[in-house]
């Protein structure tokens, strides 16, 4: 799960084990946040490549998960209907939300047919990495601002990892959510949201966006969202009896586990940006 997630349950200095798992996180996060930041600032080609492949290892995970470890016929169903709309969306991006919503229904379909064991959760994973796949790409072409506005949420998703860690493990105290995710803290969440609006004010300023103020307010409420994108994959994993989605990045664990705060943050923004009119780096 996400740094966040991996608060301990007191403010007690880090052990061994878990410096080491500490230490492990931080150089696969070192190795890993190049590709998508060179991503956004060359974009296409690249930015709709690097989009699709973490589309289907994310789809590729959600289908393990929801099907009890056995991918299957419907697990490729799965990979292809996230896969569609997001080249759809590299395309034509009018037409993916309804491409979107054609291929959660032939997840559906497949899923019931064989007699799968939670058909409604596969079908639902079709929409949960396809639609902030979708919002991602359209986000890259909102004007004024779209390569920023991505740089920025990716800044802010990263730093309310990082404050709710930093914070939650050094003060502990009452449990966020304790059927969901047993150790997040509200400290945490506090920590989180102060970092996000540090996030927030340092994008206003390498960017040159005046008055800051409403971006560093924004940034702060949208860590709740991130939180809550968070807690909501971890009720999906204790459904499930698994701790992570799978064992690809040391120390984090599947790709989901690393991009679930990111889930429900892009296609937030993605709403914002559509009522706004434009990218939410202009408004004022």
């Amino acid at each position: 799960m996400n740094i966040a997630a991996a608060t301990a349950d007191t403010g007690s200095p880090l052990a061994g084990s878990e410096r080491r798992v500490l230490c492990r996180r931080t150089l696969s996060a070192l190795l890993l946040a190049p590709v998508p930041i060179a991503a956004i600032w060359f974009g296409s080609p690249w930015l709709p490549i690097v989009t699709a492949a973490a589309a289907a290892i994310m789809a590729w995970e959600w289908g393990m998960l929801s099907r009890y470890g056995r991918f299957g016929g419907v697990g490729a169903v799965l990979v292809g209907a996230v896969l569609v709309p997001v080249a759809a969306a590299a395309r034509a991006p009018g037409m993916a939300l309804g491409v979107a919503l054609l291929g959660a229904a032939a997840v559906l379909w497949a899923a019931w047919r064989r007699h799968d064991r939670a058909p409604l959760w596969t079908a639902f994973g079709a929409l949960w990495v396809s639609l902030p796949c979708i919002a991602f790409l359209w986000l890259a072409h909102a004007r004024p601002l779209g390569r920023a506005t991505l740089l920025w949420i990716l800044a802010i998703v990263w730093a309310t990892d990082i404050g709710a860690y930093a914070v939650g493990r050094t003060f502990g105290g009452p449990r966020l959510a304790p059927r969901w995710s047993p150790r997040k803290t509200w400290a945490g969440l506090a920590g989180g949201v102060l970092c996000a609006g540090l996030a927030g004010g340092a994008t206003a300023a390498a960017f040159g966006i005046s008055p800051r103020l409403p971006l560093i307010a924004l940034s702060s409420a949208l860590a709740v969202v991130e939180q809550f994108g968070d807690l909501a994959e971890s009720l999906a994993k204790r459904r499930f009896g698994v701790k992570d989605t799978s064992g690809l990045i040391p120390g984090h664990g599947g790709l989901l586990d690393r991009l679930d705060g990111m889930l429900a943050v892009v296609p937030t923004v993605a709403l914002l940006t559509l009522i706004g009119g434009r990218s939410v780096l202009a408004w004022r």
